[in-house]
C-alpha cells in the first residue's frame, strides 16, 4: 500500500513538482494544504503517513502548523522545506518535532531519500 503524504506549500508550483516527484516515485499524494491552518485541518481529516512542509507560509506559518499538528498527534511524520538562507527556522523546526527537511528547488533524489527515511 503506497504512504501518503500530504503537501503543504504556499507557491502552486512547488506543491506540483512535489506531487509529480512523489507519485513517479510510488507515493500517493492524501491532499494538499496552502498554509499553516489548512496543512493542520488536512492532516486531521485525512491522517496522512507524512506531511511536507514548506516553512515560509502566510497566516500560520510551517513552524506554527508543525507545532499544532505535532501537539494533535505525536507520531506525526513531517519533512520541512526550506529555501536556501532559512537554517535557524530548519534547527527550529527539528527541535519542534521535524523528522527532516529538504531544501528548494527539490532535488528527486534527496525528497525521495528524505521520505523513506521518516517512513522507515
Amino acid at each position: 500500500m503506497a504512504k501518503r503524504i500530504l503537501i503543504v506549500d504556499d507557491a502552486v508550483f512547488m506543491r506540483m513538482k512535489l506531487k509529480d516527484i512523489l507519485e513517479k516515485n510510488g507515493y500517493e499524494v492524501a491532499g494538499e494544504a496552502q498554509n499553516g491552518q489548512e496543512a493542520f485541518d488536512k492532516y486531521q481529516a485525512e491522517k496522512p503517513d507524512l506531511v511536507t512542509m514548506d516553512i515560509t507560509m502566510p497566516e500560520v506559518d510551517g513552524l506554527q502548523a508543525l507545532k499544532m499538528i505535532k501537539q494533535a498527534d505525536a507520531n506525526a511524520k513531517v519533512v520541512m522545506c526550506s529555501a536556501m538562507g532559512q537554517q535557524g527556522m530548519v534547527m527550529d523546526a527539528i527541535k519542534s518535532g521535524a523528522v527532516d527537511f529538504i531544501v528548494k528547488p527539490f532535488d528527486t533524489e534527496r525528497v525521495i531519500q528524505a521520505l523513506d527515511k521518516a517512513l522507515s
